[in-house]
């Protein structure tokens, strides 16, 4: 089946290497091209991070190199792979073909000029999160201990997406942030969160913010790292599916998605290793959910929910 995942970190991982590693084929990359079709990815997003300890002033550059990156490692050298500009283009995929969206994670790098984000909109983003862990000009992060929200600058960008049709996302939050960004987001996404009531990590979101998530009309795609998956020991699928359980058992079923973290994250969950594992995932997810229900996991429920 189709599967869409809504978060990897290949940008960064070329980025770091100055492009001289392929995406299609380069065994440091968990989601290269070649995994992406081993593993039935039929759409991979593909964030934009700038590192914490980057000086403010470089942080549009490194963005900008990095959707260099996109065009000229991940598009130009492997043609079957096709960006995803509007949302109609989810549909207009072809077999053999895989879709490739830009997201943002942070803003960091527009600094507080809205013309930025415009550019980063032109070249292609579609879903931005406010933060990563920490405060920035926008808003506080999971991790910020003073837990403030969004301040008139944040709400500004959340503005500029709501006109532009694009996703806002909590993942990286902190819980004033979070509902902040849900008063006023039209288009709220989860990119890569799990649920807290399973595993208490501050990056993972509690039942009420899951609830008013599904209530809002936005996806939550669970995520791979095993530090969110599972407070200790070894993660393994089952611990994966859990929250997946849990989500549904507050009435997301429909809402769920995929995002696996895949190039962000060090260790993994066993028998998800990297992209071409995935099937390991769906194919358990199937002795629990009815096929219509892991499609809908897989890909289906975003596309029901996306932007129109």
């Amino acid at each position: 089946m189709d599967i869409i995942d809504f978060h990897c970190d290949a940008l960064l991982k070329i980025w770091e290497q100055d492009g001289k590693i392929s995406f299609t084929d380069a065994e440091e990359l968990d989601a290269n091209k070649v995994r992406l079709v081993q593993g039935g990815i039929k759409v991979q997003c593909f964030a934009i991070y700038t590192p914490s300890d980057m000086k403010a002033e470089q942080r549009f550059q490194s963005a900008l190199d990095q959707i260099h990156h996109f065009y000229a490692n991940v598009l130009a050298n492997n043609p079957e792979m096709k960006q995803i500009r509007e949302w109609s283009d989810f549909d207009q995929l072809k077999d053999g073909q895989i879709g490739a969206m830009l997201t943002l994670e942070g803003v960091e790098p527009i600094g507080n000029d809205l013309k930025k984000l415009h550019i980063l909109y032109q070249l292609g983003v579609r879903s931005v999160g406010l933060t990563w862990n920490y405060a920035n000009l926008a808003a506080d992060g999971a991790l910020e201990p003073r837990n403030a929200g969004l301040t008139s600058f944040g709400k500004e960008i959340i503005q500029f997406h709501n006109e532009h049709k694009i996703l806002t996302d909590v993942s990286h939050l902190s819980e004033a942030s979070f509902w902040d960004t849900l008063d006023v987001a039209k288009y709220p996404i989860a990119s890569h969160s799990n649920s807290r009531a399973w595993c208490d990590n501050p990056r993972n979101l509690s039942d009420e913010q899951a609830k008013a998530m599904f209530a809002k009309g936005g996806n939550v795609h669970v995520v791979y790292c095993p530090m969110f998956v599972k407070e200790q020991g070894e993660a393994t699928i089952p611990d994966l599916i859990r929250h997946i359980d849990h989500f549904c058992s507050l009435g997301g079923v429909r809402q769920i998605g995929l995002g696996s973290d895949f190039d962000g994250i060090t260790t993994k969950v066993v028998g998800l290793e990297h992209a071409g594992t995935t099937h390991n995932l769906i194919n358990e997810l199937l002795k629990h959910y009815s096929e219509e229900e892991v499609r809908g996991f897989a890909g289906e429920n975003f596309l029901r929910n996306r932007p129109v």
